[in-house]
């Protein structure tokens, strides 16, 4: 776009100097995404998950096209009774009070994982930090005939960029929800860009898969619980925050009659666009389901593994034209559970191969945290950051806000 000047009887040249100032001002603050190019960036991606197990920081390069190299990674575990905090968020046994001052702990947590990675490395150009999810509403209810579709994620970007001196870019989700989508999943944004192909599936705290095909519209959706539930009864059974490798899992036996009784629920059967969270696989919805589960805690342990596993795979099978794809791309927490890896061996199809992320020189363990440094370097040029065949939003927009350091 261009913008005219208009030459207008009685204008002196000093006014025309103000009025060619003006204008360029106008131009930089309406259309920044035409006064800079596009060049490389470092950018520190910022990503704590619905497990919340820790805050993924991974600086990194991200390129022009869209490319994004992860220059180093850590994963900054929550102070103990923040985390515990959270957990009591996360189950509504909190206050307006606890929401108010945990959304500038957590901030402050973010901060203190980046300030590691700046120590090493220098400041990046800037943050892009997606915050701590502690609600998820994505259903069109209303009230006074005002919708109540809504997402919360707290670490308050300003104490981020204060803390750093750093510009940081956050609040992704609500501008997706704002054009009508699920605000959710967002990461098949950066899928798309890297992956050809294939079904890109991510198991964290909740799964979701983006499918890219050269015959269709890129889109996604969260497709089974995850490793929440497997989190939740390891937790409760052997006093452990998950099951590492798998190996709990793989010493039980699967309970076929609890695993069908589960895979009985509503959310498997809903067509996408849908996104889930710990809203509705809650401790209270896991209680619930345990009534009905075998007595060894392993074999419980087992089963909820092959839920996951299966419900991936079921998921594929109701949802998914497979015609020209050829493999299954895992990433995140799941990927390092060998019993969960081959229990989604064993259901999917056997002309899907199976691979991870670091198959392709991804990590497993920061490819979030480097989607979302993308996700803010499009912020940053103006970009479309949503995929509304994914979300389900009406058009595409530019999600993300800045809060400046100065």
């Amino acid at each position: 776009m261009r913008l005219g000047i208009f030459f207008l009887k009685g204008f002196t040249n000093e006014d025309l100097r103000i009025v060619v100032k003006k204008l360029a001002y106008l131009q930089a603050f309406l259309y920044p995404e035409i006064m800079e190019e596009l060049g490389v960036k470092r950018v520190i991606g910022l990503m704590s998950g619905t497990s919340c197990d820790s805050i993924d920081a991974a600086l990194c390069e991200v390129h022009p096209d869209m490319s994004v190299k992860l220059i180093e990674g850590i994963n900054y575990k929550y102070p103990h009774h923040i985390r515990s905090k959270l957990f009591q968020i996360f189950s509504e046994n909190c206050t307006v009070k606890d929401l108010c001052m945990m959304n500038f702990a957590v901030g402050e947590c973010f901060a203190k994982a980046c300030n590691i990675l700046i120590s090493e490395h220098g400041k990046p150009d800037f943050i892009s930090s997606h915050g701590q999810t502690v609600y998820h509403y994505p259903f069109d209810e209303k009230l006074d005939d005002i919708s109540l579709k809504s997402t919360f994620q707290i670490g308050e970007s300003s104490v981020i960029a204060k803390q750093t001196g750093c510009m940081t870019v956050s609040n992704f989700r609500e501008a997706d929800i704002a054009c009508g989508g699920q605000g959710a999943p967002l990461v098949c944004f950066a899928d798309e860009k890297w992956f050809k192909n294939a079904l890109v599936q991510n198991i964290g705290g909740i799964s979701n898969v983006t499918v890219i095909s050269d015959n269709n519209l890129t889109f996604g959706f969260d497709n089974a619980p995850g490793n929440m539930i497997i989190d939740y009864c390891t937790n409760k059974y052997f006093g452990k925050p998950y099951d590492r490798d798998g190996e709990i899992a793989a010493s039980g036996k699967v309970s076929e009659s609890f695993l069908e009784c589960l895979l009985q629920d509503e959310y498997y059967f809903k067509n996408p666009p849908k996104t889930t969270g710990r809203e509705y696989f809650s401790p209270k919805y896991i209680e619930n389901a345990l009534k009905y589960a075998p007595e060894k805690p392993e074999d419980i342990i087992a089963t909820v593994t092959a839920l996951t596993a299966k419900a991936i795979a079921l998921s594929y099978q109701r949802f998914i034209n497979t015609d020209g794809i050829k493999e299954v791309i895992i990433g995140g927490g799941g990927a390092y559970n060998r019993e969960l890896m081959r229990l989604l061996r064993f259901y999917l199809p056997k002309h899907l191969e199976l691979k991870t992320h670091e198959d392709y020189g991804i990590s497993n363990n920061f490819k979030e945290a480097m989607a979302f440094a993308l996700l803010g370097y499009c912020t940053y040029y103006n970009i479309p950051n949503n995929l509304p065949s994914c979300t389900g939003a009406e058009k595409r927009t530019v999600m993300g806000k800045i809060v400046n350091c100065i």
